[in-house]
């Protein structure tokens, strides 16, 4: 059974795709293909349906990331199914571990840049949604950043379920 992990800010069209699209490409690279599904969704339900952000296509695009995508909003039955659950920031870690069915669905919870080597002291990804393009690369170095700790610990898991 691959290890499932889902990444989550508030509506599913700015962080959460990034971070999806960008871990996606790491684990090809890593040839966990198969081992390893990643997904995306928000909080809330806002812009169910849409695609991402166009700015968040453009610097995905730019980057050389894939860009396909459709928001969906979170649900409390998808914590039995996942084996990890990605955070952007705070509220969302908060929101998340208050929604989770039970206290070992809650433990899934993580935070994205907790798994930055550079162990930064703010360990929110900030939303670009209100900005200009500028908060949109930031944002795509903080996810950058984390996703080959993120990697190393989900190859952890994916090996001890290999043997």
């Amino acid at each position: 059974m691959p290890y499932r992990v889902c990444f989550v800010c508030t509506g599913n069209i700015c962080r959460s795709p990034m971070a999806e699209s960008v871990f996606r490409a790491r684990v090809r690279e890593a040839g966990l293909d198969g081992l390893v599904e990643v997904d995306s969704a928000g909080t809330d339900g806002w812009h169910e349906g849409d695609g991402a952000d166009p700015r968040t296509v453009a610097v995905l695009e730019a980057h050389g990331y894939g860009s396909a995508h459709t928001a969906r909003r979170f649900q409390a039955s998808w914590f039995s199914r996942l084996d990890l659950v990605v955070a952007l920031d705070i509220g969302h870690f908060r929101a998340l571990r208050r929604l989770a069915p039970t206290g070992q669905d809650a433990e899934k919870v993580r935070l994205l840049r907790s798994y930055d080597p550079a162990d930064p002291d703010d360990l929110d990804v900030p939303d670009p949604y209100y900005g200009g393009t500028d908060g949109f690369e930031e944002c795509l170095e903080m996810v950058e950043a984390a996703s080959d700790g993120l990697l190393a610990a989900v190859s952890e898991h994916v090996g001890g379920r290999a043997a």
